[in-house]
């Protein structure tokens, strides 16, 4: 590898891509050694290159595409790859290409702050779930860099455009692109700033599973993409961005089995229980047994569902006036962290479906409480 594009562990801030003057195959070559799978992209634009003229002419699916092992680059950022031999083949032909890096499969999370010369929206898309008073003076307020700035200094941080401890790259419109790597195997979702769903911010879009980011170094009819500094390797995602990625809807939606009705042999051990109080809270103890139980293992342990059915079980508690909802929820967020530390948000979304269905099955004593 040429030494402009040697990283080692020990110095992250010597030249990497971007160095001017560098070929797109040293380029690739490089980003696939760091784990990036790269694909190429059309010579002197920053869209994929094209498919070639059958899969054009039959559309279909890029997992039935048989180009993807013939070594051909259809479907974009779906043929990535981290051979160097295919790279050398693709590049090696068509120097002119750019080259494009798949996010998902790079544990790649880039946020992407566009500066359009556009008309801010209205208050309530400019921080997507954060209220903005009517009094608040937005002038001057244009564009990616003033809402990612506005979003750090909410939650007391500095803003991901002034992160010098990782690559940025500084885009031909006079954008910026900061790349983080994900700290753990959540898959994050891309978005559009502009989307009214998914956004983190006006202007501010993310890249990140299913889609491409662009890599330093490659020139387009717009200009180059420049990195911006000495440094060539992205952080780690900083814990409170990751925050507001989750806020903002940027993980898939967590598969919350469908709440299932307690089986009538538990309900009779339940029901058995009786109504004192002492004995409602050991219920409650052996309850969430099972939840606190999947803590014994790493995985496979049937974790959402298991607290699904305590969340449906002891909202049918609650609705019969044995317990609180509050001692409920309180109850099953702690068994929750206990089994499973770092997944609370999940957990509280699987403990709010289980509670709301079983509060329309009260469990009470036949003939009524004692």
């Amino acid at each position: 590898m040429p030494a402009e594009l040697r990283v080692s562990n020990s110095d992250s801030t010597r030249p990497g891509p971007g160095t001017p003057g560098v070929p797109a195959l040293t380029t690739a070559s490089w980003c696939a050694r760091r784990g990036w799978p790269v694909h190429p992209l059309a010579a002197g634009r920053k869209t994929p290159a094209a498919n070639c003229a059958q899969c054009r002419a039959n559309p279909h699916p890029p997992a039935e595409c048989p180009c993807l092992p013939a070594g051909r680059w259809c479907h974009g950022f779906h043929a990535a790859t981290l051979d160097q031999q295919r790279i050398t083949q693709w590049w090696g032909a068509h120097p002119e290409f750019g080259v494009g890096i798949a996010c998902g499969p790079a544990r790649l999370v880039v946020i992407d702050i566009d500066a359009h010369p556009t008309q801010p929206p209205s208050r309530d898309r400019i921080l997507p779930g954060i209220r903005i008073a009517d009094h608040i003076d937005l002038t001057g307020l244009a564009n990616g860099f003033h809402t990612l700035g506005v979003l750090a200094a909410l939650r007391g941080q500095p803003s991901p455009a002034d992160d010098d401890s990782t690559l940025r790259v500084r885009t031909p419109s006079g954008g910026l692109h900061v790349w983080y790597r994900a700290a753990d195997n959540r898959r994050w979702h891309c978005s559009s700033g502009s989307s009214p769903g998914r956004a983190l911010a006006w202007q501010v879009d993310v890249r990140a599973h299913g889609g491409y980011i662009i890599a330093p170094g490659t020139t387009t009819h717009q200009g180059g993409y420049t990195p911006v500094g000495a440094v060539r390797e992205p952080a780690v995602l900083p814990a409170w961005l990751a925050q507001e990625l989750e806020r903002t809807s940027h993980l898939p939606a967590p598969n919350i089995p469908t709440p299932r009705p307690v089986p009538p042999r538990a309900q009779q051990a339940v029901l058995a229980a009786g109504g004192h109080r002492d004995r409602d809270r050991g219920l409650l103890a052996s309850v969430l047994a099972p939840v606190e139980a999947c803590g014994q293992q790493a995985e496979g342990a049937g974790f959402s569902s298991t607290l699904n059915r305590a969340a449906f079980t002891l909202g049918g508690l609650v609705a019969a006036g044995r317990l609180s909802q509050e001692e409920a929820e309180r109850a099953l967020e702690a068994a929750a962290t206990a089994a499973r530390p770092g997944q609370e948000p999940r957990a509280q979304q699987i403990i709010r479906s289980g509670l709301t269905a079983g509060l329309k099955y009260p469990l009470q004593p036949r003939g009524g409480r004692p």
